[in-house]
């Protein structure tokens, strides 16, 4: 399978996108182009809710898959055309009618490759504005990495869709079921995307407190730590964990998507402040898996005693005969349990003798897919990246201010200044214009990203997530909206179809007993 590949610049709010002449040639190798913003990526669980709106595709089947980027089969005689803005997804040929305006965060897809009528020509899109601020380009082509554990994914059925580059499972038949069984006995989620960056060498540990909003120094060995890296007006360029091995010898686990983007970063600011250090990506030449629920950590004792003592983000590094297994008690579904890293070659043996039940009937671990980790995160009222983070939104106001030091360097000048902390700061101290919170919605339509947040008639906020949730029996979601409206209790609607009530509730939605 192969995905097209782009290099891209930001779109802003409220810039116009055009089309200009480009010929395309069907014999190119590419397979189709796009203009988007990140903050529209669906979720998971929003494009699983949303495969009912495509019905009219000859290939709905491909429809979930095409929301997580995954290449659609093209519709025959005509372009495919696929408009994406405010959660609604329209086929049809429209959407490639050379000439065309497209509003910001409308998705355009097109393929050269499909039969079309005679003379007409394929264009390429870019937006109308200053040259370093927009997000345009053609595509090549490229293989999607498999994760190590594919075969294990294949053999259990999984339903396999392109995600951050990766080939993972959505889901191995019910998503719903998936999530339960996380919450009632346990799960295993691989995330083989995730970046891990390992850093070592003598400015490690300065160069992790320059660019992270944590303090690293005086991390002890076998300490994880939560936290964000941020541009210098404090918008979040990724949330990441930071694994302390030793004091000039760490690992970043960043979001896969942005991978490429952080490891820029990183070789960015070690250039312009002359920093020694060596980051090797060590992502794919690992595996990562995370094993989640209430039953996990008693089943692991089976097998270690070490691991089920460990506190929450603390790690271990385990000897198991050739292998090294990093494991900490970490995770990203509001459930107890620990994630895992180890070599991509030994994975599927490792986990064997771990989980000697996986899948099995009877068995307390299953497998489950993004679908469920994505309805189980946003129970938990954790930020996604391109949802709740992106680079606009700093983590104040996203509620994350316990991972933010904002007096880091003031009392000992060796721990130094993050990027973005002055930004931050002010914000603080002045308070953020937004909030993060939850929302509860009765019925049974779930509010999606991008829908607005209304007060009355007037949009006062955005919908970040949402999704029905398995756990409660009601559509929850998260959004931004004014400070001031931000108080549990209080009532807004959502434009979902005419306006749906909602109520204002702290997250997160559901804490484990």
């Amino acid at each position: 399978m192969a995905r097209p590949a782009r290099a891209w610049r930001h779109v802003p709010a409220g810039r116009v996108v055009h089309q200009v002449d480009g010929p395309i040639r069907g014999d190119q190798g590419f397979d189709c182009g796009q203009i988007r913003t990140e903050r529209r990526r669906p979720t998971p669980a929003a494009a699983i809710a949303n495969r009912n709106r495509m019905s009219r595709s000859p290939r709905a089947v491909v429809a979930v898959a095409l929301l997580l980027g995954i290449r659609p089969s093209p519709r025959v005689g005509g372009w495919p055309g696929i408009g994406y803005h405010s959660s609604k997804v329209d086929f049809g040929r429209a959407g490639c009618k050379p000439g065309r305006w497209i509003s910001p965060f409308q998705w355009v897809v097109w393929s050269s490759q499909t039969a079309r009528p005679a003379g007409l020509e394929s264009r390429a899109l870019v937006a109308k504005g200053r040259g370093d601020r927009y997000r345009a380009g053609m595509p090549e082509t490229t293989t999607l990495t498999r994760s190590p554990l594919h075969a294990f994914h294949v053999e259990h059925q999984a339903k396999i869709v392109d995600y951050a580059g990766w080939e993972l499972p959505l889901h191995y038949g019910s998503i719903g079921d998936e999530h339960l069984w996380t919450r009632s006995s346990g799960s295993i989620f691989d995330v083989s995307h995730m970046g891990r960056l390992r850093i070592s060498g003598r400015h490690a540990r300065k160069f992790l407190d320059r660019v992270c909003t944590r303090l690293v120094r005086g991390m002890k060995e076998g300490q994880c730590r939560y936290g964000l890296i941020c541009n210098e007006a404090g918008g979040c360029l990724d949330d990441v964990l930071v694994y302390c091995f030793s004091d000039d010898d760490y690992m970043v686990v960043c979001n896969g998507a942005n991978r490429a983007k952080i490891t820029a970063h990183f070789n960015r600011v070690k250039a312009e402040e002359d920093l020694v250090f060596k980051m090797v990506d060590e992502t794919e030449s690992t595996c990562m898996c995370a094993i989640q629920g209430p039953k996990v950590m008693e089943l692991l004792g089976k097998v270690s005693r070490e691991v089920p003592t460990l506190k929450r983000y603390r790690f271990t590094v385990k000897n198991v005969l050739v292998m090294k297994i990093i494991v900490s008690r970490t995770g990203y579904t509001g459930e107890d349990g620990v994630e895992v890293i180890l070599g991509s070659k030994f994975a599927r043996q490792a986990l064997g003798m771990l989980l000697k039940d996986i899948g099995a009937e009877g068995g307390v671990v299953r497998p489950a897919g993004l679908g469920a980790r994505d309805s189980l995160r946003m129970e938990a009222g954790m930020p996604l990246y391109g949802h709740e983070l992106d680079e606009q939104t700093d983590p104040i106001s996203a509620g994350l201010q316990f991972a933010v030091k904002l007096d880091k360097g003031e009392s000992d000048a060796q721990e130094g200044r993050f990027i973005g902390q002055d930004a931050l700061q002010r914000i603080a101290a002045d308070g953020p214009e937004r909030r993060l919170v939850g929302l509860k919605l009765d019925g049974r339509r779930s509010p999606r990203q991008g829908m607005s947040v209304l007060d009355g008639d007037r949009a006062v906020g955005i919908v970040t997530s949402g999704c029905p949730s398995p756990t409660l029996g009601h559509p929850i979601g998260m959004a931004y909206v004014p400070a001031e409206m931000a108080e549990a209790g209080g009532k807004v609607r959502i434009d979902l179809g005419g306006g749906t009530d909602a109520e204002i509730v702290p997250l997160p939605f559901y804490k484990r007993p």
